[in-house]
C-alpha cells in the first residue's frame, strides 16, 4: 500500500484515484471492487489506496450475462481453447521431442523447453495485467495473436534443440500469454454472483482443447508429419483467435496510469494474496508432471501404443467437468472453500492411486479423479483473487499471483525429470514429490482461507 507520507508521486496517485472515484459515482455502469457485503465489502476496502474509498456498488450493478457477457465469454473459451489448451498437451510434445527430433537428449533437458513454456504463459501475466489495466484488452489479443500463431510457425520449420526453445517456450509462450491474460482480466468485470461459474465455462475451452488437439495432433503426425501438423494448428487457431479478438473485452474503460515497480510489491503486502499466491506455487509445482509424465510411465509399464495416446484426452475430458461444476458449486459454498478441497483430492489421488497401481485400469482412474480435480485449480485460482482485490487492480492483481505461480511450473518437470533420471527411470519418487507438493498447497489453501475468516465455517 502507498503510505501517507507526502511525495509528489504519491500525491498523483491518489489524485488520480480519487478522480477515478467521481467517474464511477457518475458513470452509470461502475465497477465493483468486491464480492458481496459483510466480509466482502472489508475485503475491497482494505486494497483502496485513498483514505476515501468509493463505496462498493451493490451486486445488482453487474450484468451476471446477457449478450455481451456471453460473447465475452464465448470468446474467451476459443483463445483458451488455442492457448491453455495447448499446455495441455505437452506430454505429446514430450513423447514426440524425445522420440524422435531431440532424442539425443534427455527428457530431462527436453522437458526444459515446455518448462518455459508454460512459465513464460503464466509469469508474463505481471507484465500484461498492468497493460490491461491501462489500455485495455485490444491490443493484447491483436498483437498477442499474432505474436502467437508466428511461434507456432517457427516451431514447425524448427530441427535444433535451441530452434524449438525459440519458436516454443519464447515467441509462442509469450503471445499465448497476452492472450491468455486479456480474457482472464476481461471476464471479472462482467459477473460477480455467477463468477466462478463464468470462469468454469470460459477455461473449460482448455479441457475440449485438451482433449481435441492430442488426438489430431498424433494422428497428423503419422499421416503429414510434424511440421504440417504444427502449421494446421496455426491456421485452425488463427480463425479461433480471430473470433476472441472481436468478442472479449472489459465491461469497465481502461484507466491508464505511470508503471512503478512498488505498484507490485505494494500488492504483496496483503497477506491474504501472498497466501493465496504461495498455495497456488506449490500447487502448480507438482500439477504438470502427471500431463508431461503419465504418458511415459504408460509407455514403460507396457501399456499398448494404441491406449497410450487417448490418456491425456481423457484426463482432459474429465478436466471439463472439473473446470465447469467445482466454479458453479464454489459460487454457492464459497470458492476458498472448493478449493481446498479439490486440492486436496487431486494430492492424494497421486499419493494413493498413482503410485500404488500399475495396470491399465488403475492409471485410467487415476487420469480421471486427477483430471477433474486439477481442472477445477485452474478456473477457481483466478477468482480467488478477484475475491479479494479492487477490481481496477484486478489486472495487476492477477498477474502478480500468477508470475509467483508461473515459478512453479518452470522448476517442476525439471525436478520431476531429473527424480526420475536419478532412480533410472523409476517413478516412485516423481509421484511422491508430485502428490507432497500438491498437499501442500492445500494445506497453505486453509492458511489462506484463515487469514479471512478463521477457522468458522462460512461460505468464503
Amino acid at each position: 500500500m502507498l503510505t501517507s507520507t507526502s511525495s509528489p508521486a504519491d500525491t498523483a496517485e491518489i489524485n488520480n484515484k480519487m478522480e477515478f472515484k467521481e467517474d464511477l459515482d457518475s458513470h452509470s455502469h461502475k465497477g465493483s471492487n468486491t464480492e458481496g457485503s459483510g466480509a466482502g465489502e472489508q475485503i475491497a476496502l482494505a486494497n483502496l489506496d485513498v483514505e476515501a474509498a468509493p463505496k462498493p456498488p451493490p451486486p445488482g450493478d453487474f450484468p451476471e450475462g446477457g449478450l455481451e457477457a456471453w460473447l465475452v465469454v464465448f470468446g474467451g473459451w476459443c483463445a483458451l481453447f488455442c492457448t491453455f489448451g495447448l499446455i495441455n498437451c505437452v506430454g505429446v510434445f514430450e513423447e514426440y521431442y524425445v522420440s524422435d527430433p531431440l532424442k539425443e537428449y534427455s527428457s530431462s533437458v527436453v522437458s526444459w523447453i515446455l518448462s518455459v513454456l508454460i512459465f513464460l504463459m503464466i509469469f508474463c501475466g505481471a507484465i500484461f495485467g498492468l497493460i490491461f489495466d491501462n489500455y485495455g484488452s485490444r491490443w493484447l489479443l491483436w498483437v498477442g495473436s499474432v505474436t502467437y500463431i508466428f511461434g507456432l510457425m517457427m516451431t514447425s520449420l524448427s530441427k535444433e534443440y535451441y530452434q524449438f526453445f525459440l519458436a516454443q517456450a519464447i515467441v509462442s509462450a509469450i503471445g499465448s500469454s497476452a492472450v491468455f491474460n486479456a480474457c482472464m482480466s476481461s471476464i471479472v468485470s462482467w459477473f460477480l454472483r455467477r463468477r466462478a461459474a463464468a470462469y468454469g465455462v470460459m477455461v473449460s475451452g482448455s479441457s475440449v482443447g485438451g482433449v481435441v488437439l492430442p488426438i489430431m495432433m498424433n494422428k497428423l503426425i503419422i499421416k503429414i508429419g510434424f511440421p504440417w501438423m504444427m502449421r494446421t494448428l496455426g491456421f485452425m487457431f488463427m480463425l479461433l483467435l480471430g473470433i476472441a479478438s472481436l468478442t472479449v473485452k472489459s465491461r469497465l474503460p481502461p484507466r491508464p496510469r505511470r508503471f512503478v515497480l512498488r505498484e507490485y510489491a505494494k500488492h504483496l503486502k496483503d497477506i491474504r494474496l501472498v497466501t493465496t499466491t504461495a498455495a497456488s506455487f506449490f500447487f502448480y509445482l507438482g500439477m504438470f508432471l502427471p500431463f508431461n509424465y503419465v504418458i511415459l510411465q504408460a509407455q514403460n509399464a507396457g501399456f499398448s501404443p494404441k491406449l497410450v495416446p487417448y490418456l491425456i484426452p481423457i484426463l482432459n475430458a474429465m478436466s471439463i467437468f472439473g473446470r465447469i461444476l467445482p466454479g458453479v458449486v464454489a459460487d454457492k459454498m464459497g470458492r476458498f472453500n472448493v478449493m481446498i478441497i479439490i486440492t486436496f483430492i487431486s494430492a492424494i489421488s497421486c499419493l494413493a492411486i498413482w503410485i500404488p497401481v500399475k495396470s491399465v485400469a488403475g492409471i485410467i482412474v487415476f487420469v480421471i479423479i486427477f483430471g477433474f480435480s486439477s481442472g477445477g485449480v485452474i478456473s477457481l485460482g483466478p477468482t480467488l483473487v478477484a475475491q479479494i482485490s479492487d477490481i481496477r487492480h484486478i489486472g495487476t492483481r492477477v498477474g502478480v499471483a500468477f508470475s509467483i505461480q508461473a515459478i512453479g511450473a518452470l522448476i517442476g518437470s525439471p525436478i520431476g525429470g531429473a527424480i526420475v533420471s536419478s532412480q533410472h527411470g523409476d517413478y516412485l519418487g516423481l509421484q511422491l514429490f508430485c502428490g507432497l507438493s500438491m498437499m501442500t498447497g492445500c494445506l497453505v489453501f486453509i492458511w489462506a482461507r484463515y487469514t479471512l475468516v478463521g477457522f468458522k465455517w462460512t461460505k468464503v
